[in-house]
This record gives structure tokens, sequence and C-alpha cells, in this order.
């Protein structure tokens, strides 16, 4: 496996932290390359050395925070429900900046439709681990569900300043995965 210049990752990096500061002052479409390149300190050339496009940054770092989501979730998913939704909380406040904005922002439906992918891929992973005794209720209607809630417990929780610490969402969101999956 060949090493990445660490010049790159950090010019990578401070591309991705430039479109996320300028997604918290205007919508998405509205932001150039070179509004990009100007926060960011590079040049617009050095932008397309990396990424296509605007879109082509945008969805690189969607799939990187979703991946990286994943491999959090995965060490989690072998505890139980509370413990492993508190890393998962833990995760979101750790990157509040990330997720505030790409749940936020108008220019980025598409983030929400990639969480919940992700979040109906894990949920149904879990079902088929608990066999949640659910007989008279489709596993496909089982999964959106709750998925569904879940994506939006986390979307209420950061639009709102994250009003309470991720222990005590990890409480009460493990509690009703308990009743559901558990029951």
């Amino acid at each position: 496996m060949s090493k990445v210049d660490r010049r790159i990752i950090k010019t990578q990096e401070a591309i991705k932290k430039a479109v996320i500061e300028l997604m918290t002052e205007k919508n998405f479409d509205q932001i150039t390359i070179q509004d990009i390149a100007d926060k960011a300190d590079v040049s617009r050339k050095t932008i397309y050395l990396h990424y296509v496009d605007k879109f082509d940054l945008l969805d690189k770092l969607m799939e990187e925070s979703i991946n990286n989501l994943r491999k959090v979730s995965e060490t989690a998913c072998e505890m139980e429900w509370r413990p492993a939704t508190q890393i998962c909380f833990e995760y979101l406040e750790s990157h509040y900046s990330f997720f505030s904005t790409m749940l936020a922002n108008q220019g980025t439906p598409y983030f929400r439709s990639r969480f919940l992918e992700y979040q109906i891929e894990a949920f149904k992973n879990e079902l088929r681990k608990t066999k949640a005794r659910m007989n008279e209720v489709s596993e496909e209607v089982i999964v959106h569900f709750v998925a569904s809630a879940y994506v939006g417990v986390v979307e209420w929780w950061i639009a709102n300043g994250m009003p309470y610490p991720p222990n005590v969402m990890a409480d009460q969101v493990g509690t009703l995965f308990e009743v559901i999956y558990e029951s």
C-alpha cells in the first residue's frame, strides 16, 4: 500500500473544511469553486487536481463521512443497544459541524437520503441478528420505521444544538430500540 503525501491530505482537509464552512454561510448552489479556493487558501487548479467539480467534492465528503460512521457503528454493533447508541451519538457530537451543516443546508437534501439509506442498511443487518418478534409486521416496514425515526431524532438533536448529552440520548434512544427489537 503506497503512502499518501501528507501535503495532499492537508490540502484535501483544507478544501473539505472550506466547503463545510461556506455551507454554513450560504446555500451549496451559491458556492463557487473560487469561493472554496479562497476559503481553503489554495488555487482553483489545486481543487481540480483532487475533484472534478464542487459536486464531486461534496459527494466524496458525504461518502467519507458515511464510511467513517459505518466503521464506528460496526464496532458499536457488538455491544448492547445503549452503549452502541452512545458511541454513535458521541461520533455525531464530535462531528457536529459537518452533520449540522449537511442536515440543515437546503442544498444538500441528498445527504439526508444517503444517511437514511445507510441507517436502513444498518438496521436491516441488526434486525436479522436479533430476529425481532414482530411476525405481523414485515421486515421492510420495521427497518424503514426504525431508520426514519432514528434519522429524525438525529436531525432534531443536531438542529436544536444537542440539548442532551450523548449518554442521555443513548439511554432514551436505546430504550426505544430495546422495545422494538427485543419485545
